[in-house]
């Protein structure tokens, strides 16, 4: 039988910078993965996209799958020959049973290897401003479950040095013993002004804090509809928090985005601004399913005036194409490369061309008016010919426009868009929980395919959320299904519609 391996992998307390690069890599090679509730769906968008997804999260007390569930699938997924990855919120080995799930491993004889993960027992209380030990207030921490049946309170509570305020004291899944938890510290001769705080949803844009004395500590969450998830914090190190809190204070902070393309490096600044980002790519790409024009193309690529790039993914489709044909760099010589932004010019750079041209504005009508006034004008436009690679989707605007001056262009199919699904459960419920606060969209088609995706209930919900669009041909089909743009960037790039956000919500806040 061949048997295959199950990486135990610790995903953090729930803001995904908070994973290890190996987490990560574990993620990537995966030919299945099975994950918890309190795992940040963005982590999901570092797998293969021919990986099995299994959600086995537990909610409120519900249960999707069983712990012997659970079991049995790792166990079946390895036989199957399957790399699996079971991600797991904080760390595998520290309350998340990651030690019954190996030990079931190891009875069936499966490879195994354990990625610990950041514990919400370190990170949710410095999210919150509060180091659990200081040199001058605390030496020591004791981290207890607080989520132990009623019976076993003697056997917890006994090794809690309660007079020490030397100690910091770390309860995880308390809420529903946190009147049990406080009074019995209490009776054990823990003073009832020892300073304590209750953190919930630690490390994420919903993060709730609470502060108050430990006698008061319970009615004050229950005054202030504190539901798991939560940990407790108890001691003096609780003070720091008014002196040290920093991650409520970024500008973006309370802010989850929903991005509906692929994430690249300029989303991240909003991440660098304390936005949580939810991706859900409503555009997929592949290569075209007949390679015919774009072929004929490659294969004349010497009768080309120009070659005008719209985008960083007809930079890699094509040179795929291009080079799988046999073709190098070297047959470009004579061609003048335009790219439409940065980005395309980047992406040209990875294959070792440097843009000759890289307009100021990136639309059609400013591509348009470059060519007829500024290249032109040094060449008879019967010599001119021009290769558009495109989408499969693209609007032919710049197309139209060069045909209808008489130039020559040819605009064969370099990639074709897809709609993918995945994960498109939890983003209905983000939405109906009122949890995406702004939505972005960089194509007609990126808002079209997700109003295809959501159901007629969750759709009506998007109204209710900030919108921003790229541009204005976006905005307008948005606007014609009868949504509001609320955030249009002067240039149509993901930097400045970044900037835009940022801009907007400090004006919001101010």
């Amino acid at each position: 039988m061949n048997k295959g391996k199950v990486f135990l992998v610790g995903a953090g307390p729930g803001d995904a910078g908070l994973i290890t690069l190996k987490g990560i890599r574990a993620i990537k090679e995966a030919d299945c993965i099975v994950y918890d509730f309190h795992v940040n769906p963005r982590l999901l968008t570092y797998a293969r996209k021919d990986a099995e997804f299994i959600y086995a999260g537990k909610r409120g007390g519900h249960h999707e799958m069983t712990q012997d569930e659970i079991n049995r699938v790792l166990v079946e997924k390895a036989k199957e020959g399957k790399t699996v990855c079971r991600l797991k919120g904080g760390d595998p080995f520290v309350f998340g049973r990651g030690g019954e799930e190996v030990e079931v491993l190891v009875e069936e004889g499966i490879d195994f290897e354990i990625v610990p993960g950041i514990s919400s027992v370190i990170a949710v209380p410095a999210y919150a401003g509060i180091p659990v030990t200081h040199r001058k207030v605390a030496s020591a921490f004791t981290v207890i479950t607080g989520n132990e049946d009623l019976s076993k309170q003697e056997r917890i509570f006994t090794h809690i040095r309660a007079s020490n305020q030397a100690e910091t004291m770390i309860f995880l899944m308390c809420v529903r013993n946190l009147d049990i938890i406080t009074n019995k510290l209490i009776d054990e001769g823990l003073s009832p002004q020892t300073p304590s705080a209750i953190i919930r949803w630690g490390t994420r844009p919903e993060q709730k804090v609470i502060t108050g004395t430990i006698k008061e500590i319970a009615s004050l969450a229950r005054e202030h509809k504190i539901s798991p998830p939560a940990i407790l914090v108890i001691g003096d190190v609780v003070k720091l928090r008014e002196k040290l809190n920093w991650y409520e204070k970024k500008p973006l902070h309370g802010q989850r985005i929903l991005i509906t393309r692929q994430l690249t490096d300029e989303y991240l600044k909003l991440e660098d601004f304390g936005a949580e980002l939810f991706v859900f790519p409503t555009i997929d790409f592949l290569p075209p399913q007949d390679f015919t024009e774009l072929d004929r193309a490659i294969n004349e690529i010497e009768l080309y005036n120009f070659i005008v790039f719209p985008s960083p993914r007809a930079v890699k489709f094509f040179f795929e194409r291009f080079l799988t044909l046999g073709r190098d760099m070297r047959d470009l010589k004579g061609v003048s490369v335009c790219a439409i932004g940065r980005e395309t010019a980047r992406s040209l750079r990875d294959f070792g061309i440097n843009a000759d041209i890289v307009p100021e504005e990136f639309n059609s009508e400013s591509l348009t008016k470059m060519f007829k006034e500024e290249i032109l004008r040094f060449a008879h436009a019967d010599k001119i010919r021009i290769l558009y690679p495109r989408s499969d989707i693209a609007i032919k605007g710049f197309v139209d426009e060069m045909q209808a001056s008489g130039i020559e262009i040819d605009a064969p199919v370099t990639y074709r868009t897809v709609k993918p699904t995945e994960h498109g459960k939890r983003l209905a419920r983000f939405l109906r929980e009122g949890k995406i606060t702004i939505a972005t969209f960089t194509s007609p088609s990126s808002f079209l395919n997700l109003i295809d995706i959501l159901k007629d209930e969750v759709k009506e919900l998007l109204k209710e959320v900030t919108i921003a669009a790229i541009g204005k041909t976006t905005a307008k089909a948005i606007e014609d299904a009868g949504y509001k743009v609320s955030i249009i960037p002067e240039k149509s790039t993901i930097k400045d519609m970044v900037e835009a956000i940022i801009k907007w919500v400090k004006q919001k806040q101010s």
